[in-house]
């Protein structure tokens, strides 16, 4: 089968460890599913593992990918749940098992037309919902759907600021806020991006520029550049939610303010397993959708990477295997 393969690690130039290539069919354990492939999106994880940040040089070769739609051996619509957690994990809290791992860290991904993970991390993809939809849902969707309404406890006629409207968290952040009944504020540097922000429901706010009013939570990928920024921003006992730092991972603390005004800040690792149940339940009931910034094939996938890296995308960047079929 045709896979993208990440085979060594660059700081500098990451794509030159990514091999696209044919690599056997894998064997299916005991418990576990064969999927095949109709739909994968690309995730900044995948970048940070051919950067070498977080995944180490012994666990190459790696196929790469953490989203994954298509069908399983019974011929049924489904889209994978991306943390493989301990067999006796059970419906814990898998983002706090120490033996998790999200896929494509020990185990084979997504960018392949065939992968395998535990059967009960299948789950069915619902009437209208396409597999380039569903594909974008596992790693940016669950991650801002735990960050909104497991962490920040968001409700209806509250205040949200999501930092970076654009990338694949921050859109899902500020549709699903939207959704969930919000006043969402959502910056860039793009004037594109904001307006596309202001499509989905959002006010658009340039990088660091005065909102309003203060509001009751922050959703924060971006880290270093917008911290400041975001502390100003949170009214008196609201909720900064950190789930990355894409510009850095050493922001001013500016504790004064954070204990005088009694501040929350929350660490937010992806979703559980019953989260991401919810969240497509979720796009069910409301028919919002994941924004699909184009859809390229595998055979494109250096393509693919590209725009990550250099930012040229809003929403998810879909890839299709060689054996795709047009479905919905």
């Amino acid at each position: 089968m045709l896979a993208a393969t990440a085979v060594s690690q660059s700081s500098t130039d990451p794509l030159s460890g990514l091999v696209l290539g044919e690599r056997p069919t894998p064997e299916v354990p005991s418990g576990w599913s064969l999927v095949r492939v109709v739909a994968t999106s690309i995730n900044m994880h995948d970048v940070w593992t051919l950067r070498g940040v977080g995944h180490p040089a012994d666990q190459l070769p790696r196929i790469l990918g953490c989203d994954a739609a298509g069908y399983d051996d019974e011929g049924n619509r489904v889209v994978v749940y991306p943390i493989i957690a301990s067999p006796d994990r059970g419906l814990g809290d898998e983002t706090l098992d120490p033996q998790r791992a999200l896929l494509s860290e020990r185990h084979d991904g997504a960018f392949a037309e065939y992968l395998t993970v535990p059967t009960r991390n299948l789950v069915p993809i619902p009437d209208g919902l396409s597999f380039e939809e569903a594909a974008c849902l596992p790693v940016a969707w669950g991650t801002a759907y735990r960050m909104l309404f497991t962490q920040a406890t968001l409700q209806a006629g509250q205040r949200v600021l999501v930092q970076g409207a654009g990338g694949g968290v921050a859109s899902a952040a500020i549709k699903l806020a939207v959704a969930g009944g919000a006043t969402v504020y959502a910056t860039s540097r793009s004037e594109e991006k904001l307006k596309l922000a202001e499509s989905w429901g959002a006010v658009g706010v340039p990088t660091g520029g005065r909102l309003p009013e203060k509001v009751d939570i922050v959703v924060e990928t971006v880290g270093e550049a917008t911290w400041a920024h975001s502390l100003k921003c949170l009214r008196p006992g609201g909720t900064v939610v950190v789930a990355g730092a894409t510009s850095g991972y050493n922001p001013p603390a500016d504790l004064g303010r954070v204990f005088y005004q009694q501040q929350r800040i929350l660490g937010s690792t992806g979703c559980t397993l019953v989260e991401f149940q919810a969240l497509v339940r979720m796009l069910e009931a409301t028919g919002v959708r994941p924004v699909v910034d184009r859809v390229l094939p595998l055979e494109r996938i250096h393509d693919a990477f590209q725009l990550m890296i250099d930012g040229e995308v809003a929403g998810k960047v879909v890839v299709h295997p060689p054996h795709h079929e047009k479905e919905n």
